[in-house]
């Protein structure tokens, strides 16, 4: 019988080493010597880069057991007899300097209660219209999405637009990408999926921002980006389901909010 939570800690953490030397890759593209900071801790390990491409960015990996409080096991599958779980994960959010970059976000987890299921996605939120860089973006997605099951893609693109929509602002935070959860249908096949959308993230992180990073901009545009990312404020602290879950599930709240950018601003 194989392992599955030692087959899924082995892939987390490769992930987490592999984003990260993509993006180290990119910051000597574009000669500087930004270094990933290490913050470990009894339940995993998140790392935060500040460079000269990526403005604040963090890449985390979670190996969490517990149980979830009582107000809060309800909204679990397989809590209905005991409230313990056990939670892996890779959580990534990049802010890039250049404003023709997008913010690029990524998670997938594995979550044991009763049941156990994989979840995740990958968004980008632009700051600046870019129907090439959407074209592009979504593309790659659904490639990825038809190589398992043709009707992924537009399950999860569908999901993506409805969970990353802001209810106050009546928008989505930026062009959306694919959200999945309480992926339980066979194992083999979710982790392989699971796998596969952390192998396209890495991939879209290394080819979006490469084309992108060196491009000129105005005060105007990082003025633009600024209030977007106040967006991003916005959703993470109202909405998000990984801050919920990471604030009660005694998670380690740098962890939780490295995803803030490192600044933003509202009109």
């Amino acid at each position: 019988m194989i392992n599955k939570k030692k087959i899924c800690l082995q892939w987390f953490k490769d992930l987490q080493d592999l984003i990260c030397n993509t993006v180290i890759d990119l910051e000597k593209e574009y000669d500087s010597r930004a270094k990933f900071k290490s913050n470990k801790w009894e339940k995993g390990e998140f790392r935060i880069i500040k460079g000269s491409v990526i403005e604040k960015g963090g890449v985390a990996f979670s190996n969490v057991t517990g149980t979830f409080p009582k107000n809060f096991a309800n909204q679990i599958p397989g809590t209905e007899k005991k409230r313990s779980f056990w939670s892996s994960g890779v959580s990534v959010v990049l802010h890039p300097v250049n404003p023709h970059v997008p913010a690029l976000h990524f998670n997938t987890r594995h979550i044991i209660t009763g049941k156990n299921w994989f979840g995740g996605g990958i968004d980008a939120t632009p700051c600046m219209q870019d129907t090439k860089l959407k074209k592009y973006f979504h593309s790659k997605l659904e490639k990825m999405c038809n190589d398992h099951n043709k009707k992924y893609y537009k399950k999860y693109k569908k999901w993506c637009d409805e969970y990353f929509f802001l209810p106050h602002r009546k928008e989505i935070r930026g062009i959306g990408g694919i959200f999945f959860d309480y992926k339980m249908n066979d194992w083999n096949s979710d982790f392989e999926f699971v796998r596969d959308v952390g192998l396209t993230f890495n991939d879209l992180v290394r080819e979006i921002i490469r084309k992108k990073m060196f491009k000129k901009y105005t005060k105007k545009d990082k003025e633009n980006q600024l209030l977007k990312r106040g967006r991003y404020v916005e959703y993470n602290l109202l909405f998000d389901r990984g801050t919920k879950f990471g604030l009660n599930t005694g998670g380690n709240v740098e962890a939780i909010l490295m995803s803030m950018p490192p600044n933003a601003k509202w009109k």
